[in-house]
């Protein structure tokens, strides 16, 4: 997943810039690898960091060191930490990076709905989703949510995290049922990705 990203560092000149991006690339695979508390390091991501995430045409704002991690901690309790993108490109600035992607996620059943970022967030089972398809979904299955996401995520003049800014193209919005041996735990990922991530110290 880190491909496209990897071709892009290699391709800047801009020392601020290739900064930023390097950060970003290790924070998606510590985030992956439910390794986030590193994400949130004083090296990585400033001491009181906003996310705001637009879903379904809801927004969640996390405001704050505290509501951050919280929701990190939901995403791993959850289980729905391993997450990944396609071939990305991203226009840099040194203001910090947008693009935009497809994104895939294993999501567990009980919190598929509408709002996958929002049921986590809750920290409850989703009941976003209409009647009919909340039907059709088998608490305790595991599906495949794909869906093209807009990202704007501002850094600081070091190339600290400032926060994300996530923008979901809900029409994108394609779920399909995997069977359990398909999907890769977040022990496995964590396992996978190890040893790439010490190529990638700061």
């Amino acid at each position: 997943m880190m491909d496209g990203v990897e071709k892009q560092i290699d391709s800047l000149e801009n020392p601020h810039h290739r900064k930023i991006l390097k950060n970003y690339r290790r924070h998606a695979l510590l985030e992956v690898s439910g390794r986030y508390r590193e994400i949130l390091s004083p090296d990585m991501t400033v001491e009181e960091p906003v996310y705001r995430l637009f879903e379904n045409g809801q927004s969640i704002v996390l405001d704050g060191m505290q509501q951050v991690e919280a929701f990190y901690q939901a995403l791993a309790e959850t289980d729905t930490l391993v997450m990944w993108t396609g071939d990305s490109k991203f226009a840099v600035s040194d203001h910090g990076f947008s693009g935009e992607t497809l994104f895939s996620q294993f999501v567990p059943g009980r919190i598929l709905g509408d709002g996958v970022f929002g049921a986590v967030h809750a920290g409850e089972s989703s009941t976003n989703a209409d009647s009919d398809s909340a039907a059709a979904i088998d608490p305790d299955g595991w599906y495949l949510v794909r869906r093209t996401l807009a990202f704007v995520w501002p850094y600081d003049e070091t190339g600290r995290l400032v926060g994300e800014h996530v923008y979901e193209d809900s029409a994108s919005k394609v779920v399909t049922r995997v069977d359990p041996s398909e999907v890769i735990s977040a022990e496995r990922a964590a396992e996978l990705l190890a040893p790439l991530l010490e190529d990638y110290l700061p």
